[in-house]
């Protein structure tokens, strides 16, 4: 193993991050136990300075994060730890610790997890003249027909061989798949959790066929 710089505690900072979206999560310590343990069993585990004890990720609130890997500076003395979450990465229910803005960008960047957020504030806080919200008042039916629709355009589109239509037919048909997701309760993280576990069952696949 490369050879850490531990801080006269014995501690070295751990910045996790999203491995889907890259967004940083949050910010722990860990000792060399912590770290031992995290490789171990593939999911984080740091070192409360405040507690002065060991304590594993999500294993009050089940919002875990399995280590996808774990890389550190040029100097070595910080770890950045790819990770796929099971849930927010903050205590106070936020995806990532990192949420209050000393300087914030003039627009807001744009990401799935951000779109879904604002779609579900249309059914949740009806806007007036709103598609989504007009969509969730019509009812599941006619969000799965559209789901239908927005199909067909997309093989349509892509069996033309228009590249520039057909990648505007799977936005529509993105929107419209996250908008019944949220009508039948279902968040990103279940659909990333289910994709994750084919990944790694297809990695486990090919490892065993190259042995």
């Amino acid at each position: 193993m490369v050879e850490l710089k531990f801080n006269s505690h014995g501690l070295i900072p751990a910045i996790v991050q999203d491995y889907y979206s890259k967004k940083v999560l949050m910010l722990a310590y860990m000792n060399k136990e912590s770290l031992d343990i995290t490789i171990k069993e593939g999911k984080t585990c740091f070192y409360s300075r405040s507690r002065q004890c060991l304590w594993r990720k999500g294993e009050t609130s089940g919002n875990t994060q399995q280590v996808v890997s774990i890389r550190t500076d040029c100097d070595r003395d910080t770890l950045l730890i790819e990770v796929i979450k099971a849930g927010p990465a903050c205590h106070t229910g936020s995806e990532s610790c990192f949420f209050e803005d000393i300087v914030a960008p003039e627009t807001e960047e744009f990401s799935y997890e951000n779109l879904y957020k604002m779609l579900v504030g249309r059914k949740t806080e009806k806007k007036e003249g709103s598609y989504t919200t007009y969509l969730f008042e019509k009812g599941t039916d006619k969000i799965l027909k559209k789901v239908g629709e927005e199909c067909t355009e997309v093989i349509i589109a892509a069996k033309g061989g228009d590249k520039a239509e057909t990648v505007f037919e799977i936005a529509d048909l993105l929107y419209h798949i996250t908008v019944m997701m949220i009508d039948a309760g279902i968040t990103i993280d279940e659909v990333t959790a289910e994709l994750a576990k084919r990944h790694i069952v297809d990695h486990k696949v090919k490892q065993e066929k190259m042995q």
